[in-house]
């Protein structure tokens, strides 16, 4: 007679998913994931091995596709939006630190408790002058991150990783039209490559930068440039980490994309920032009509915005000055015409960080 009741809560109350209990499941697990990848990885180049390049099928390619990363990637976007309570933000932003070797001493502010949720820790900031801007040569990093690849363009084709191509034409869309640039009408040419290049005796160059999602997420102008028009090609978002830029031919022409294009003091000039998995924004700064990762789209298609009219002449930047932002990690490619002496400072496979050299004349 003296025993206490037992009050029991239903089942499904007990066993309630909450957002932040999802956040944590699914990052602990990718934090697993990601980790043993990166390990075999690494062991592969302590030993000297060269990853043997292994094309995807069309049926493949088609399989990936039909994944829903695009609502996945939404939904992973708003997971990042959710408020995490304070006891839990330290236990979280460490897990994804020690994941992706994040050097929070950069970080404009360190305490882990200032972040209220993924989303402000991604695109966290730097301290002012721990990226100094690189003076000496023309071109440097738009962001940290690793170089995928670089070098001349040719046959129309580019490198997103060795041995793997993709087209130019594809990737950048039909050539705009010359009212819409600076510089003048280009020389007649038998390709698009050819097209692209406005003044005799230059080349067209390529290079390919990875962010990984423990880098620095915002980009920066490369150099000093004005850009005339916006392209913005919605598409799928596949995962664009190198062991899948081997996998997949043409992977950066699949997804979804953002290109910038305008002159430099040597000609054309383009940045394009490529949507990944998870990264369902790109972020233009000066670009307030830009709306990425819509839940629906048109297969193949893509929309343009000029930034001449009769009062502007293009948004001019400077070399250094803040661009965009990513949300998570992606890649960065840079398509630009330079003479023929322009030379590269760079491997492929080294780390790169925003402000160092790319490469000069």
């Amino acid at each position: 007679t003296d025993r206490k009741k037992l009050h029991t809560a239903p089942v499904g109350q007990v066993f309630r998913l909450r957002p932040f209990h999802v956040l944590v499941a699914t990052g602990g697990g990718y934090a697993g994931y990601r980790k043993y990848e990166d390990y075999k990885l690494e062991q592969l180049e302590k030993r000297g091995i060269e990853v043997p390049v292994k094309l995807a099928s069309e049926w493949e390619v088609a399989l990936y596709k039909s994944v829903p990363t695009r609502l996945l990637s939404r939904a992973w976007g708003r997971l990042n939006q959710v408020e995490l309570p304070r006891w839990l933000r330290k236990p979280v932003y460490s897990l994804y630190i020690w994941t992706f070797g994040v050097n929070m001493k950069e970080a404009a502010v360190e305490d882990l408790h200032h972040y209220r949720n993924l989303s402000e820790f991604f695109r966290r900031k730097l301290k002012p002058q721990v990226r100094p801007v690189c003076c000496v040569h023309s071109v440097i990093s738009p962001s940290d991150g690793k170089i995928l690849n670089f070098g001349q363009v040719k046959n129309c084709e580019v490198e997103q990783v060795k041995g793997v191509t993709y087209s130019l034409e594809s990737f950048l869309g039909p050539r705009i039209s010359t009212e819409e640039m600076h510089f003048s009408q280009a020389p007649p040419g038998n390709s698009f490559q050819q097209q692209l290049v406005t003044k005799e005796g230059n080349e067209l160059y390529h290079c390919v930068i990875y962010l990984a999602p423990g880098d620095y997420h915002c980009f920066h102008s490369p150099t000093d440039w004005t850009v005339s028009h916006r392209r913005h090609f919605p598409g799928s978002l596949m995962s664009v980490n190198p062991g899948v830029a081997r996998w997949i031919k043409e992977l950066f022409c699949h997804n979804e994309r953002v290109v910038l294009t305008g002159d430099w003091k040597h000609g054309f000039f383009s940045l394009t920032a490529v949507g990944a998995t998870n990264v369902g924004s790109i972020r233009i700064y000066f670009d307030q009509d830009l709306h990425t990762n819509s839940p629906s789209y048109s297969k193949g298609s893509y929309n343009d915005f000029s930034f001449i009219s009769n009062n502007k002449e293009g948004i001019p930047m400077r070399k250094g000055e803040h661009l965009g932002e990513f949300n998570l990690g992606s890649t960065i490619v840079l398509i630009f015409e330079a003479p023929k002496d322009f030379k590269f400072n760079l491997k492929a496979g080294q780390k790169i960080r925003f402000g160092e050299a790319l490469g000069s004349l």
